[in-house]
Formats: C-alpha cells, sequence, structure tokens
C-alpha cells in the first residue's frame, strides 16, 4: 500500500500541472464575452465560495498581525491571478508562462546563496534572451510586461503563503485569502464585464475555470506533497510551461517556433536545477508555490484534505503553490 501511494505522487502532480495550465486555457476562451477582469473576479469568487464550505475556516480568536497577512496573502493572489490573465491575453501561454517562473526561480536562488544558484540564473535569463531572439519583437511589450509583473507577485506570493501557513491551521488560511483576492478583484470584474457574469454559459465555464485552475489543483498538490519529497515535486511542476504551451497550441492555437520551444527548455532546465542543486537556508522559501495549508520548504501538515485548490494556487499550521516555478494560485 504505501509503494502504491509514492508511486501515485508523480501522477497527482502532473495531474495538478495539466488541471492547472489548462485551466488557463480555458480562462482564455472566456476573455472575449467577459473580459479579463470579469474571468478573473469569477474564477476567484467560485473557489472562495468552494474553498470556504469545503474548510469552513473559524474566523475568532485572530490577531490584527493575522488578518493583516491574509489581506496581504489576498492583494498577491489578485495580483498574481490579474497579471497573469492580463498576460495571456496578449501572448502565448507558453511563452507568459516561461516569464512567470522567472519570478519564484530567482527567488529560490536568492535564498540558497550558492554559486550554483546563480550559474542556474544564468542559464534562466539565456533562456529569456533566446526567447527574444525567437521574437520578442512579435510579442505585445505589454503582454510581456504583465507576465514579468506576475513574476514578482508569484515571488510575493510564495513568501506570504508561508507566513500564513505558520498562522492558519490547514487551508484556513488559503480560504480566507482566496475570499480576499476575490473581494479585491469583484467591483473591477463588475465594472468590466456588468450583468455577463450571471448567464449561465459564462457560471459554468467560470466553475470550470475555477475548478481546473483552483481547486483541482491546490488538492492535488497537498496529496502528493504526502507522498513524495518536495524537491521531486517541485521538479514536476517545474514542467508547468511546456504543459502551458500544449495546453496554448491545443486550445487556442497558439504555436511556438523553434528558438521559443528550446527557450522554454531552458527555464525548465534551470528550474529544475535551482530546486535540485542548491540547498535553501533554514527557514527560507523554495522556488515553487505551496500547497494549501503547507509552508514552502516544510512537510505537509498532517491530516486529511478536503478536494479543494491557483489557480497558480495555490502550498498554500506547515504549508502549495509548494507549486513549482504555476499557480496559480491560486
Amino acid at each position: 500500500m504505501a509503494d502504491v501511494r509514492t508511486k501515485s505522487g508523480p501522477v497527482l502532480v502532473l495531474g495538478s500541472v495539466l488541471s492547472l495550465q489548462f485551466g488557463g486555457a480555458v480562462a482564455a476562451l472566456l476573455f472575449p464575452r467577459a473580459g479579463v477582469h470579469g474571468v478573473v473576479a469569477l474564477r476567484l469568487a467560485i473557489a472562495a465560495l468552494i474553498l470556504l464550505a469545503i474548510c469552513r475556516p473559524r474566523t475568532r480568536g485572530y490577531r490584527r498581525a493575522d488578518w493583516l497577512s491574509i489581506a496581504a496573502f489576498g492583494i498577491a493572489l489578485a495580483g498574481l491571478n490579474t497579471l497573469f490573465y492580463h498576460a495571456i491575453d496578449r501572448i502565448p501561454m507558453g511563452t507568459a508562462v516561461t516569464l512567470e517562473v522567472l519570478g519564484p526561480l530567482t527567488l529560490s536562488v536568492i535564498t540558497a546563496r550558492s554559486r550554483r544558484g546563480w550559474m542556474w540564473a544564468g542559464l534562466a535569463l539565456a533562456g529569456v534572451v533566446l526567447l527574444g531572439r525567437g521574437g520578442f519583437g512579435r510579442l505585445d511589450p505589454a503582454g510581456v510586461g504583465f507576465a514579468l509583473g506576475a513574476a514578482v507577485m508569484w515571488a510575493a506570493y510564495i513568501v506570504l503563503s508561508a507566513r500564513v501557513g505558520h498562522r492558519f491551521p490547514k487551508a484556513d488560511g488559503l480560504a480566507l485569502a482566496v475570499a480576499a483576492s476575490a473581494v479585491i478583484t469583484l467591483p473591477f470584474g463588475v465594472a468590466e464585464a456588468g450583468s455577463v457574469l450571471l448567464e449561465p454559459r459564462i457560471l459554468l465555464m467560470g466553475t470550470v475555470v475555477a475548478v481546473l485552475a483552483s481547486v483541482l489543483p491546490y488538492s492535488l498538490e497537498m496529496l502528493a506533497l504526502r507522498r513524495m519529497p518536495t524537491t521531486t515535486f517541485a521538479v514536476l511542476m517545474s514542467l508547468g510551461p511546456a504543459v502551458a504551451a500544449l495546453a496554448g497550441f491545443l486550445l487556442l492555437g497558439q504555436a511556438l517556433t523553434l528558438l521559443e520551444c528550446l527557450a522554454i527548455l531552458l527555464v525548465i532546465t534551470a528550474a529544475m536545477g535551482a530546486v535540485t542543486g542548491t540547498k535553501p537556508a533554514p527557514g527560507a522559501v523554495t522556488g515553487t508555490r505551496p500547497a494549501p495549508g503547507a509552508v514552502a520548504g516544510t512537510k505537509p501538515a498532517p491530516g486529511p484534505v478536503s478536494p479543494a485548490s491557483p489557480v497558480r494556487t495555490p502550498s498554500r499550521t506547515e504549508a502549495r503553490r509548494t507549486l513549482a516555478p504555476a499557480t496559480p494560485d491560486a
């Protein structure tokens, strides 16, 4: 039985990666009708309702500092999702996720404090340069900027996820933070999409996006972290850019050039090297997204996990995503 549980770990991680990236592709299909802000608000609102119903987090007995950490985490989640969705509305998914991965990768290298870590950072930079040679000129500059902004928010997400994981039990902090992010994004979503968000088809697809990009990935990742080493988990999660490119090709018709594929491969290799070849300082976060209720760089908290999860989310009283170099989110 133990052997079966161990072998199921990689399957769960790959399932999470597929769910997260294909969820993002489905979200992109909604942009023409509901707009980026509308889709973000719908996804986070539905994900929040599901997570709150499953986790039923208590709201009493916490200090002001605890709620401030939830607010900051919610802002990071809202920013991560909004910036990333603006990016994939303008540039291919594989390219957007490759640029987004630079956030957690940079954080991993900085916290590792080793020469080898900087070597992997250099390889990642080479991948980005190659990506530019493959056609930054044909990419929307705003899309590139949004993807890099999402990278910064992903790094912030990782740090804040660890703090929230220490302050709140199980996945309570995640559920509350997703609810906070929904409150933040709803006004923008309603302003952009209005009553469109209440159309049955939009609600149905929004639910699909919330489950694929948030609820399901977080659940699968947390289950996987109980069955495999965090390093192996992070390496498998590093396949995100490749899966994103596949999802973009199959669902959105986004073909990549040979140079762009090679650039993505370099960044994936750098991400894998960063999580396997460096030893973070005690208490440092890893270059991955933590699983719900877990703190990056630690063993997942004991206890059963409810079927809940980015989006891109999310490790999210020990800690997604460790989601490796998303997602997000949440």
